[in-house]
């Protein structure tokens, strides 16, 4: 990638980017290295909007109000046709093709998965490191989520992208 944001997987326009992974697994470590090289690209994370509608990520709050701040944010990326970023853990497969079916519907024509896909004991050791804990078992429901039914092109993805994580930095 350069300072042009050359994405050689994405069209120019109408393109997301699709986080999965577990909580600890690096996702919105890796989205904010992609902003780095392009920070015009819209982010849109639940975590964040956590944040903003209930004054902390940790907060889960109720999940209807997340998903039409998520809904806002994407329908406002389709409008400015950039590349947008969205960060998850999208464990469920039911979730990314709801997520997936919806970005379509809006217009966003390349929606590329990257799945951070990093040991379930890296995980959970960067967890206990973390400022926001997640609970030990949520992090192996989310595990056997993803073990059970990996994402996949038959999702209705266009491209998947398997980044490994297998150092504990």
């Amino acid at each position: 990638m350069n300072n042009n944001c050359d994405f050689s997987l994405l069209t120019a326009n109408s393109s997301l980017l699709l986080l999965i992974g577990l909580p600890g697994s690096g996702k919105s470590t890796l989205a904010q290295k992609l902003l780095t090289e392009c920070p015009q690209m819209p982010l849109i994370s639940t975590d964040g909007i956590r944040g903003q509608l209930f004054g902390s990520e940790g907060v889960q709050g109720p999940w209807m109000m997340v998903w039409r701040e998520v809904q806002r944010q994407l329908q406002q990326a389709t409008i400015s046709g950039k590349t947008a970023i969205y960060d998850a853990t999208n464990a469920r497969r039911r979730n990314r093709r709801e997520i997936i079916a919806f970005a379509r519907d809006l217009g966003f024509n390349q929606i590329t998965g990257i799945w951070v896909n990093t040991p379930l004991w890296l995980c959970l050791a960067r967890n206990k490191r973390r400022q926001r804990i997640v609970e030990e078992d949520v992090i192996l429901r989310m595990y056997r989520q993803l073990r059970d039914a990996p994402p996949s092109l038959q999702e209705g993805l266009d491209h998947l992208v398997v980044h490994h994580t297998n150092f504990a930095g």
